[in-house]
């Protein structure tokens, strides 16, 4: 029984460590300058916290989505910030 009540305990902590998902991007919103800049620093600022900035050419405009959808929860960002840094990645990586 202690066996059982841990292993649900261990994969309730992995499921809160993980976080949600988030959903709020979908594709491209902002497109003016000041939303791109603001997109940027938060970018700079947030990703930074914990671990190198990624080239923003590492991923195409759905791997962004797909990436900044597990990343956004961990950093904590809001939906709309989370929006802004998609779009400035977009932004500056279209070839």
């Amino acid at each position: 029984m202690k066996k059982v009540i841990l292993s649900m305990a261990a994969g309730a902590l992995l499921m809160v460590s993980c976080g949600p998902k988030s959903t709020a991007v979908t594709g491209p919103k902002y497109t003016a300058s000041e939303q791109l800049v603001q997109g940027k620093t938060i970018f700079e600022n947030s990703c930074s916290r914990c671990h190198k900035l990624p080239d923003p050419a590492k991923h195409d405009d759905q791997g962004w989505v797909k990436t900044l959808s597990r990343m956004a929860p961990k950093a904590k960002l809001s939906d709309e910030q989370h929006q802004m840094v998609y779009d400035y990645l977009i932004s500056v990586n279209k070839k």
